[in-house]
């Protein structure tokens, strides 16, 4: 397995299904915007929560998973966008 990408030590879960989604924050500040809905998985990389500074150019993670629902625990999307989770780190 390959290094994670990020390492994320915070997140609030904004949706809990259709789609599965997450504000985050990197253990470099970085902010990131986690989103599962109809069976794919992306990650994007974004200055801000808020959308309006968001851009194009963002770094994008996608994975596509069989589960169709838009439901996923954070733990289960980490591990399939190759994210490490470290919630307790301050």
């Amino acid at each position: 397995m390959t290094d994670p990408h990020y390492t994320i030590v915070k997140a609030v879960q904004t949706c809990y299904a259709c789609p599965s989604q997450w504000d985050a924050w990197t253990d470099q500040g970085q902010y990131l915007y986690l989103r599962f809905r109809h069976g794919v998985g992306t990650v994007e990389a974004q200055p801000s929560p808020d959308v309006h500074s968001w851009t194009n150019d963002e770094d994008v993670i996608e994975f596509t998973h069989e589960k169709l629902d838009g439901v996923i625990s954070l733990a289960e999307f980490a591990a399939r966008a190759n994210i490490k989770l470290n919630l307790e780190a301050k």
